[in-house]
């Protein structure tokens, strides 16, 4: 009876310091889509910072499940973290996206430059790139860069003929919400896209789950795997231990 005991308070522990390692340590994640391109591709395994941003029921594991409430010491992200947070639509969902506007801020949309507090967000054009989709094939786009107050840039994708996304009219973010945007701009369901049709909407305060700091490693999950070789040729080395910006 001892030895049984002592089994299953050793697997407790272990247990417990999985849970632990990953509320308060650091969380994997592993991108599922391409709505954050150029910064991260699909197939790009993050490592976020579980507690930068303070607690709340959403940062454990089955947190849909739980009540939702206040964060415990909370820390508001700054306008261009990269961060992970549970869909509002689908809490057992992680999304990944970028803080744009934080509570109060005025944020709207003309021909997809971003208008925040009355001010056009300043744009460079960077050049021709390629947007990488689902199936693994490639579409044409261009690169631009973004420069939020603060002096935060950042890189973005547009496509050609644009979307309906383009346009919003100004709106003002109410407290304890965020409006956060994918880096691929045309294709992203984020808060520009209300959650009654999949998208984000305005982001609450306790659907966070932490900061992407870095790319832990890469594959193009698109490719091949019938073999080592296919297998190996799938990674990218080049984005392995890469700062998330």
């Amino acid at each position: 009876m001892r030895d049984r005991f002592g089994w299953v308070k050793g697997w407790g522990l272990f247990t417990g310091f999985i849970l632990l390692s990953r509320v308060a340590l650091a969380t994997p994640y592993v991108v599922p889509s391409g709505s954050m391109q150029p910064t991260l591709l699909i197939g790009d395994r993050l490592m976020a910072q579980p507690l930068a941003y303070g607690f709340s029921t959403a940062n454990l594991p089955f947190g849909d499940h739980l009540p939702q409430g206040a964060r415990l010491f909370g820390r508001m992200p700054a306008r261009g973290d990269v961060i992970v947070f549970r869909s509002p639509a689908e809490p057992g969902t992680t999304f990944v996206k970028r803080v744009i506007g934080l509570p109060g801020d005025r944020i709207g949309l003309s021909g997809g430059r971003v208008r925040l507090n009355g001010a056009e967000l300043p744009w460079t054009d960077e050049g021709p790139a390629r947007e990488e989709l689902s199936d693994g094939s490639t579409a044409p786009a261009e690169r631009f860069s973004e420069t939020l107050p603060g002096g935060v840039r950042h890189l973005l994708l547009k496509t050609p003929d644009g979307t309906p996304l383009d346009d919003m009219a100004d709106i003002t973010i109410p407290a304890g919400h965020l409006f956060v945007m994918g880096d691929n701009r045309d294709n992203s369901a984020d808060s520009r896209v209300p959650q009654a049709q999949g998208g984000v909407g305005l982001l609450p305060l306790w659907n966070l789950q932490g900061k992407v700091e870095v790319i832990t490693a890469s594959r193009d999950s698109a490719a091949p795997v019938g073999s080592v070789g296919q297998y190996l040729a799938s990674v990218r080395p080049d984005r392995f231990l890469k700062w998330v910006r």
